[in-house]
């Protein structure tokens, strides 16, 4: 007959398991540093809302940066679990810096009336507003009090943290970080706004590019060291009065921020990196804006915040960041820079191949595993078989399959037969650089061009991997380990002695 007390301590024991796992996923998920992204929308034929938040979802992007409150994309944001920070245009702060009503409305129309639904984490009040628009200055802590003052009459002050983005520029004498120091012309409005984001535990948003601190400082400053390539110690930055070594300019800046602040006499506010990248195009004044360097530095500087890395003044402390940017904005104002930062491009086609496999779930699309070379629309036929040609005889790919007959001869057109042998040398050729190009009649995709019976290359690729991973995790048998930190065995010993005590009730009394 079945032990009534056996039940019992088997129910408490499972429901308190349970809890246990769900207190570790919460504080792993909350203590993690991220990679977001901000979305600019300076963009021909942006994909509209709904479009554009399934993009988000199918690249596994978690957070997300928007310049404004957009209503349609908050809307789409509505029940996806993805984190969104808000941001007032430079053009209102004068309306919110003025009236306290105007702040009210603004939270209650942009914030209040989507949250909880769509998970707002933060509202970015301006973008650089000390050196771009340095007449408003004045108005930034009137704006920021305003703002935190609706968030707390709605109870979301706790929620949604409130702080502006800043240039690096208003730090000067930057390297070595140790003697860095805001510009004393800013002092009395930065002191409060550090005082500000310390009472109410909010990030310092910094806009840091190693991009422009190379531009501005070729011959000084290593492109390796911009690109977080690895060093020899010899190549390392030291700081001579703190004899820290840095490895590349991206640490160094953000420990110039922290210098800074530390000598305003503030140590408790974190650094949130609301805008970092490479540009991947320029023009005859940018040679060092390429997609080799773009793709360098944003797959590294992934690699780096995943990696939890710290910088050398605080290995304690990694920041997240949002990579500028989602989409290349193609309606922006010259130089051919500014409409280059983009991971993909409008169509939301990669503009290139980031290597970042291995290093969590942000881009589903690592592009060394998922994409696909096809050939562009638009073209004409015969462009397009002279590509084929080249593709299926010098270039030697495998073009067995559209043969007629085979599977993937049908449609038996130009452009399905080009696709799947672009598809075959690309493949062939290890994704690298220029070997989805011919020319100009092949472009990337993150979609599979397999149809029907018809597998193209990458696909049967993937197909392989992902078998050899079932095997490999099979032979494993089950030598998995979990990884408890300290906090985890805070939660795990009341835990381990209750469940003692509920065995000990269950068998021996």
């Amino acid at each position: 007959m079945e032990n009534p007390k056996f039940i019992f301590f088997f129910v408490l024991l499972s429901t308190f398991l349970l809890v246990l796992f769900s207190e570790i996923n919460a504080q792993q998920s909350k203590d993690e540093p991220y990679i977001g992204v901000n979305i600019g929308t300076d963009v021909s034929n942006l994909l509209p809302a709904s479009d554009l938040v399934a993009f988000l979802q199918s690249q596994k992007i978690t957070h997300v940066r928007l310049y404004d409150a957009d209503a349609e994309i908050l809307k789409a944001l509505a029940n996806t679990k993805i984190r969104v920070i808000v941001s007032v245009p430079n053009n209102q702060l004068l309306a919110i810096g003025s009236s306290n009503a105007t702040a009210a409305t603004w939270i209650g129309r942009n914030v209040a009336a989507y949250y909880p639904e769509t998970l707002i984490t933060g509202v970015a009040v301006g973008d650089e507003i000390f050196t771009t628009v340095p007449s408003s200055t004045p108005l930034l802590m009137p704006a920021i009090e305003s703002l935190y003052s609706a968030l707390v009459a709605a109870n979301l002050h706790t929620q949604i943290k409130i702080s502006t983005p800043n240039s690096a520029s208003i730090i000067l004498d930057p390297f070595p970080p140790s003697q860095a120091y805001f510009n004393q012309s800013l002092s009395p409005v930065i002191t409060q706004l550090l005082q500000f984001l310390s009472r109410t535990q909010s990030p310092l948003m910094m806009n840091l590019y190693p991009y422009y601190v190379f531009m501005q400082n070729k011959g000084v400053v290593p492109l390796d060291n911009s690109l977080f390539k690895p060093l020899t110690p010899s190549k390392e930055m030291v700081d001579p009065n703190t004899l820290l070594h840095y490895t590349n300019v991206f640490d160094a800046m953000l420990d110039s921020v922290y210098f800074s602040m530390k000598n305003l006499n503030v140590t408790d506010v974190v650094v949130l990196v609301s805008e970092t990248g490479w540009p991947s195009r320029g023009d005859s004044k940018e040679p060092y804006a390429t997609i080799d360097n773009a793709d360098m530095y944003n797959s590294n500087l992934i690699k780096h915040v995943i990696d939890r890395s710290g910088t050398p003044l605080h290995p304690e402390i990694t920041s997240s960041v949002y990579i500028y940017e989602l989409f290349n904005e193609d309606l922006r104002s010259p130089p051919i820079s500014e409409g280059n930062w983009g991971l993909f491009y409008a169509n939301s086609t990669p503009v290139y191949l980031l290597h970042v496999a291995g290093s969590g779930t942000f881009l589903a699309n690592d592009t060394t595993n998922q994409t696909y070379c096809i050939a562009a629309d638009g073209l004409d036929a015969k462009t397009l078989q002279t590509a084929l040609d080249w593709s299926c005889g010098p270039g030697r790919a495998n073009c067995s399959e559209i043969q007629p007959g085979e599977s993937c001869y049908q449609p038996n057109n130009v452009k399905n037969h080009a696709s799947y042998a672009f598809d075959s040398y690309y493949q062939k050729e290890g994704k690298s650089s220029g070997s989805c190009d011919f020319k100009g009649a092949a472009m990337i995709t993150t979609t599979d061009p397999s149809h029907g019976i018809c597998i193209f290359p990458g696909s049967k690729m993937i197909s392989n991997k992902t078998n050899q991973v079932v095997n490999s995790t099979q032979a494993s048998g089950g030598n998995g380990v979990m990884r408890f930190t300290g906090f985890h065995f805070k939660i795990l010993n009341p835990i381990w002695g209750f469940t003692s005590c509920l065995f000990y009730f269950s068998f021996l009394s």
